[in-house]
Formats: structure tokens, sequence, C-alpha cells
């Protein structure tokens, strides 16, 4: 836990002021790409032999659990390149989460050597299909011009499909969008709106954005205690900009 020390009024509101002043918008699209999918059950080779039977097979769930197996190395050796053929083989049987992890291998370079196009193809066939974690990563490429041409009205399209099932990381991207008037118009409401969703999911930076909405009054009543709070939860979880600002607000250490 954070352990503050109240000041004087006078200079807890000099302080609030000095906060204010520090303010910076943080930049927006954060991105992480990350292998969807979990290992079935283990038996040891046997379970293995099976699954690759099935997957010789044309089995495209069987395909996509080997994939699993081979991206984290669980009850085989980690091989990229294993998983990587494998994914491919159920993607291109249009299974959705087989056809994320193909982007998330081709943005990254595992597998296969990197490419921002290819990735950007495979992550839109995903998300076309509802997955909102390529929804999400779809519109971090719009956002940052990788694999297409730089589109804010498209990167906003996709985060909010993505926002919408309750994806942490569109939330915030969404939140700052709309506060800096990136690719809609600004609107102070949304992006609280947003930033509120993402930190009651525990994001650190949507808490700490959270805090800085209520302590300058934007999109909702200016309440120092309830930025207060928000900077708390995020300056336990480890945010500089959170704990620095309680620094200054309260005096903490």
């Amino acid at each position: 836990m954070i352990k503050v020390k109240f000041l004087g009024k006078h200079k807890r509101v000099m302080n609030i002021l000095v906060v204010l002043a520090m303010f910076v918008c943080t930049n927006i699209c954060l991105g992480v790409s990350d292998i969807n999918g979990e290992s079935v059950s283990q038996n040891g080779k046997k379970t293995i032999d099976q699954l690759k039977k099935k997957a010789e097979q044309g089995d495209a769930e069987a395909q996509f659990n080997l994939g699993v197996m081979y991206a984290k190395g669980e009850g085989v050796k980690q091989d990229y390149k294993e998983a990587f053929y494998w994914f491919k083989k159920a993607a291109e049987q249009g299974d959705a989460k087989a056809q994320y992890n193909l982007g998330v291998m081709y943005r990254e370079g595992k597998g296969a050597k990197q490419n921002y196009k290819e990735a950007f193809y495979w992550f839109k066939k995903s998300a076309e299909q509802g997955d909102a974690k390529a929804q999400y990563n779809l519109g971090v490429m719009y956002c940052d011009g990788e694999g297409v041409k730089q589109d804010y009205k498209e990167a906003i399209n996709w985060f909010k499909k993505a926002a919408e099932q309750g994806n942490t990381g569109a939330q915030y991207n969404l939140g700052v969008m709309y506060r800096d008037g990136e690719g809609v118009k600004q609107d102070y409401e949304e992006a609280f709106y947003w930033f509120k969703k993402s930190a009651e999911q525990g994001d650190a930076p949507a808490q700490y954005n959270l805090g800085v909405m209520y302590l300058k009054g934007l999109g909702v009543k200016q309440d120092y205690k309830e930025a207060i709070n928000w900077f708390k939860k995020s300056a336990e979880q480890g945010h500089s900009g959170a704990k620095t600002a309680l620094a200054k607000i309260l005096g903490g250490k």
C-alpha cells in the first residue's frame, strides 16, 4: 500500500496545481500481442501423438491446439516454426483463434520473418469473425500505420468493437483518442467513460488517466478525493506518474 501524509489545505491546493501543470498526455495506441489459447491437458507422448494424428488429418481444432503447445513449449519443446506451421493450417480453414495467433507471429517475427502486411491480413480475418484481441490489434495497426496506411478513424472503429467486448487495452486507447481528438471529435465525457471502463478492470495507465480527469474536471465534475483514489490504485501497481501525482498532492514519499 502507498503510505501518504496529508498536508495543510493551502499547500495541498498548491501541490494540486503543480500536478495539473505537470500533466502530459499519454501516447495513443498501446498494443500488446500474445498467443491466444490454452494447451490441452497432457498425458505425455500418447496425447501429443493423438493430437498430431488428428491435425495431420485436417482437424482444425487439433491443429490450433498443437500450435499452442509448440508456441508455449507445453508438453513439447518450444518451437515457433512448428507453432507457425500448425496455426497456418488451422487459420487457412477459418479458425479465428489461429488467425489471430498467426497475426501475432508475423507481427513479432516468431516462426516466420516479421511481416506487418501479413500480420494485418490475419488480424483482419480474425477480427471480422469477432475475436476481440484481433480487433484490438487491428486497431493498433491502423493507429500506428503498421502493414496498412495510418487511419485513426478505422482504429477507432476496431477499438470500439473490441472495447464493447470488454478488452481493456481497447477501452484505454479509446479514452486517449477521445481525449485528444484523434480520429474522432474531442469528447472528454466519452474519454472519461472509456478510461473508467478500463480502470475498473485494473488497467494502471487507465486508472492514472482517470485520476487526471477527476483532478482537472474533464468529462466529469472535478473531484480531488476521486482523483486521489484512482492515483492510489494506479500507484499500487507501480505506475510512476501516479506515484508522482500522489507525492505532489499528499506529500507521500
